[in-house]
């Protein structure tokens, strides 16, 4: 008997994806762990692996294909014995490959990539000036299937709903904000403007428009705060040699970003009132530290997480990073190693940043953005000296953590850096 394969949910959140590539024909023979197709999720493209034996008899989705539901039959697999050209397609006749989304026109430039950079728009449809009211030829109306789609999901009235697409079509963002018996809000498109200048249009990736669509929503719903302070890194500096010297026939060798997340974490821990997380009318508080951890990926940026960070030893925690980011920049994560964690930690020293503000990662309450240690005037011991310093930035979730409560984690986050010992007692 016939068995069909079905898109799958890669992660607890993943309600449809795109079939980035087929890895196998109709007529290959597959067995158990063979990898059949790469999907790209709204964070990574991951394998596909066969978990059972058999002939691929249909493709029911072509690759390339965006928007493919979770459950949706992507091919058919004969099993032993059967005839490949005698199996129906799974679910009844082939089912057509589904049409790419259409390509959006030049949006605004994607901004430099890193955690505080502006965003754009996260709809897939067109998003061109609206030159209509959503209906043409009297009261046919106007939309993109997806928009449909999705109106019929919510239980929308298309006719009340205005399209801001080409002559007047209904898109998709008119509809995700709107509620039932009621138009979306009016929303200014964004208009393509290329002046005549030489140019190319690149596809957003799945990851590009979550990355727009999170950061939008995050400054959009999230009232932040910043805190910064200057941390003098001397210290930390010192023990970093001391401990890498003893470390080194273990192969270990501790970044200053290893020592800054453990400090993080502990500082948590001391302060648990920002170890927090806003949920509605609940406040949700977590009894230990799962620092996630920007890195920047081909693409895109991803967060994996160090769990458990303010108990893991240094050495432990700087391992455990190394071989994360590896396989990050690979696209080799599990979804539970990278969803989740209750703070963030972005570290933009490396380029020379000397000090910036990070877009929150939601649903989380706090991320910690680092800038570069450099050689600064500095009061040291009542003396105006040089002393290495950088600026760390606290950006804070207002409706779960006050102002004084996060002033407290920025000192205690500080105190933790200029007297390190405490990082590894």
């Amino acid at each position: 008997m016939s068995i069909a394969i079905k898109m799958p949910a890669l992660s607890p959140t993943m309600e449809e994806g795109t079939l980035a590539r087929w890895l196998v024909k109709v007529g290959d023979k597959v067995a158990a762990g063979d990898i059949m197709a790469e999907i790209e999720t709204d964070k990574a493209t991951m394998e596909f692996e066969a978990v059972d034996e058999g002939t691929i008899a249909d493709i029911a989705i072509a690759e390339g294909t965006e928007g493919v539901k979770v459950g949706t039959v992507i091919a058919t697999l004969a099993e032993e014995g059967e005839d490949p050209a005698s199996v129906k397609p799974a679910g009844g006749a082939a089912a057509p490959a589904a049409a790419p989304v259409p390509e959006a026109k030049p949006a605004q430039p994607e901004p430099v990539e890193g955690p505080a950079k502006a965003v754009a728009p996260s709809s897939t449809d067109s998003a061109r000036p609206s030159t209509g009211s959503g209906r043409a030829d009297g009261d046919r109306v106007i939309a993109s299937p997806l928009a449909k789609r999705i109106a019929a999901d919510k239980g929308l009235d298309l006719k009340a709903v205005k399209g801001t697409g080409p002559h007047g079509r209904i898109v998709k963002a008119d509809v995700e904000g709107a509620k039932p018996g009621a138009a979306a809000p009016a929303v200014a498109p964004v208009q393509a403007q290329d002046f005549g200048i030489p140019h190319e249009v690149e596809k957003l990736s799945g990851m590009r428009k979550t990355i727009a669509r999170r950061l939008t929503e995050s400054k959009q719903q999230i009232p932040h705060i910043y805190l910064t302070v200057d941390i003098q890194l001397d210290a930390l500096l010192k023990l970093r040699g001391e401990l890498n010297a003893a470390l080194e026939g273990e192969g270990v060798k501790l970044s200053v970003n290893d020592l800054l997340i453990k400090a993080l974490a502990k500082a948590l821990l001391r302060v648990p009132v920002c170890n927090v997380q806003f949920a509605g009318d609940e406040l949700i508080k977590f009894k230990r530290a799962d620092i996630s951890v920007a890195v920047s990926i081909p693409g895109g940026l991803i967060t994996p997480i160090i769990a458990d960070a303010g108990v893991k030893s240094v050495s432990q925690i700087s391992t455990e990073m190394k071989d994360l980011a590896a396989r990050a920049r690979e696209g080799k994560l599990a979804p539970s190693e990278y969803q989740g964690g209750t703070a963030s930690l972005s570290n933009m020293g490396m380029f020379g940043i000397k000090q910036f503000e990070a877009v929150i990662n939601p649903p989380q309450a706090m991320i910690m953005a680092i800038g570069s240690g450099e050689k600064r005037p500095y009061i040291v011991d009542g003396a105006l000296g040089v002393a290495t310093v950088m600026s760390a930035t606290g950006s804070f979730d207002h409706r779960a953590i006050d102002g004084a409560d996060g002033a407290q984690l920025m000192q205690v986050f500080k105190e933790l850096i200029e007297k390190p010992l405490g990082l590894v007692a």
